[in-house]
């Protein structure tokens, strides 16, 4: 039986052909009252009523959480709250200080964000979210200028969304109905989306007078979203902080980095110089097959960042030192590589000096809280010797530089002598390049630093972003079978120890650089799906990663394949599909 909210949504719906499938809590009453069996955590056996919802079920174990459940994994599957158990599993629940709950928040307070303003301002009002910015999304409205007023306004109906607690419902609705319904409200950026999907039924969610398509997650109510806060960057937009995986336990006050935003900016206004402001704009390029324009297109604006680069540093002489770095899967093997290029056409020559070559013996290697050798540890480096032969180099003056031996542990001397000439410079490019404490001996007067990250701004739809650390991690499970061999589940294991080293030793110092290089390419995640989709479907579904894979799977959904034909060997993408003409 369904009750009277659930009869009101289906009169709204049926108008445009939706079906009745409603989920609903109460969708188990009137099933058979037999009892089966499941496991919390495969450790805990329950006995419940089939029906049960995972809500109810959730009730029982809240207090072994910090926060609201959010959603569940059922059998490796991430389902919502509202679902019920019908047969024998194993059943996990996660809040936001998990990496599954954290994106449940996340999509369930932007949500919120546009219902909120869909209230004050109405419909013709909408709500743009073009990428992460600090711990949020960076928002617009579109045809308003935002004031603090407007950005006051919208977190107080937040907060009444928050407090008068209602039901994010899903509901299972035909795909042509769905799409009818977003054409008759000029919504295109979903009827784009929509179109490229090649399932008869999709799913909707409902909050408040508001319906929306979303391939995440959300959570089961609004008194779950108790956490957010609303700053404003500029008259063009503000940010949506949310708590994050570090400290989950409120929303910290934005921080504006300046240069990371500007970049965003720029490949913003790049998207919107060729009419790319979604992922259904790409697939319509696609579909006309003008893909190639785009390939050519994206790799000179790629081009022109280094370009630009090239000629800071040659006009500044005293630079005799470039620091590069980035979080995995920027692209800055490529990027030096053509930074050297670019560089000899102003008659300058790079040096690499790489810091592999100065870590302590082993027996004097930091260790970890697990007791294991920490080789990512700035202190894993001889500082003292790396800053000495960097002192003497920029002082015309010749040095042996060490080979360390990895086999053994120890440092060897070979007879490897390097002297700068009065056009060379030297780059070092790694995790702690960003660190001043790394170069200490040397005058910031002297140093130009990098940071480099694919700080991608395409939509999937209008307020459905795609994350900067999704396409890094498409391009490293990539490059992972491609050159070590790894199958897709491992490198996604090996995903949340890659992120802390990063919070640690990069993300700190991103405001202190020279320049930040975008290394994104906006037709490059329609070119990684033909590569990595397969790996992603060979994650197994009793793999504790295979939740994720199937997210990614969803994901790359609504991106049409492109061949890797006319990617230059060149390209910063090569780095991640091969065929490269840079020696790695």
């Amino acid at each position: 039986m369904i009750d009277e909210i659930g009869k009101n949504i289906q009169k709204i719906m049926t108008k445009y052909g939706f079906s009745d499938r409603i989920i609903l809590e109460n969708r188990g009453i009137g099933m058979s009252a037999k009892m089966i069996r499941a496991t919390y955590h495969q450790l805990e056996e329950l006995e419940i009523p089939a029906g049960t919802t995972l809500r109810q079920i959730s009730k029982s174990f809240k207090r072994e959480f910090d926060y609201d459940i959010l959603v569940a994994k059922v059998d490796n599957d991430i389902v919502e709250l509202c679902e019920p158990i019908t047969k024998s599993c194993n059943i996990e629940f996660y809040d936001r200080s998990s990496y599954i709950g954290s994106q449940v928040y996340r999509s369930s307070a932007i949500f919120m964000l546009a219902v909120a303003i869909s209230h004050l301002y109405g419909e013709e009002k909408r709500l743009y979210v073009d990428y992460s910015l600090d711990l949020g999304v960076y928002c617009r409205i579109e045809g308003l200028n935002v004031t603090e007023s407007d950005v006051a306004a919208i977190e107080r109906e937040m907060r009444v969304l928050y407090r008068d607690d209602y039901l994010f419902k899903k509901l299972s609705v035909s795909r042509a109905g769905a799409i009818q319904y977003y054409k008759n409200r000029n919504r295109m950026d979903k009827v784009g989306v929509l179109k490229y999907i090649s399932n008869t039924y999709i799913n909707l969610y409902k909050l408040d007078n508001v319906y929306d398509y979303f391939y995440t997650k959300l959570a089961y109510d609004t008194r779950q979203i108790d956490e957010f806060k609303l700053t404003l960057v500029n008259e063009q937009g503000f940010v949506l902080s949310f708590p994050s995986l570090a400290e989950p336990e409120t929303a910290k006050d934005y921080v504006h980095h300046a240069m990371i935003y500007e970049t965003f900016l720029k490949s913003h206004q790049f998207s919107n110089r060729l009419g790319v402001k979604t992922i259904a704009d790409i697939n319509q390029v696609i579909s006309k097959a003008q893909m190639s324009d785009m390939i050519r297109l994206s790799e000179a604006n790629y081009n022109a960042q280094l370009m630009q680069l090239a000629n800071n540093i040659a006009e500044k002489k005293e630079i005799k030192l470039i620091l590069l770095a980035g979080p995995s899967s920027s692209g800055k093997t490529t990027t030096a590589c053509k930074i050297t290029t670019f560089l000899r056409s102003q008659g300058l020559n790079l040096i690499q000096l790489s810091t592999d070559n100065y870590f302590v013996n082993r027996e004097d290697t930091p260790k970890n809280s697990d007791g294991e050798y920490d080789f990512e540890s700035l202190y894993a480096l001889d500082l003292g010797l790396f800053n000495k032969h960097l002192s003497l180099l920029l002082e015309g003056k010749k040095v042996e530089i060490p080979t360390y031996n990895f086999v053994t542990g120890k440092r060897e001397f070979k007879g490897n002598f390097l002297q700068l000439g009065p056009n060379d410079i030297i780059i070092i490019e790694g995790i702690h390049a960003l660190n001043d404490i790394l170069t200490l001996s040397i005058n910031r007067l002297y140093k130009y630093k990098i940071y480099i990250s694919p700080l991608i701004s395409l939509g999937i739809d209008n307020y459905s972003y795609v994350h900067t650390s999704d396409l890094r991690k498409l391009r490293r499970i990539s490059r992972d079978c491609m050159t070590r061999g790894y199958i897709a589940s491992q490198t996604l294991h090996m995903w949340s120890s890659i992120e802390r080293g990063e919070k640690t030793n990069i993300y700190p110092f991103q405001d202190e650089v020279d320049m930040v290089i975008n290394s994104s390419l906006i037709y490059e995640i329609n070119v990684l799906k033909t590569y990595v989709e397969p790996l992603l479907f060979c994650v197994e579904e009793n793999d504790s990663v295979y939740s994720e894979a199937l997210r990614l799977i969803n994901f790359l959904r609504n991106f049409l394949p492109v061949p890797s034909d006319d990617v230059p060997a060149d390209s910063v993408l090569r780095e991640f599909i091969g065929g490269s003409c840079f020696k790695n």
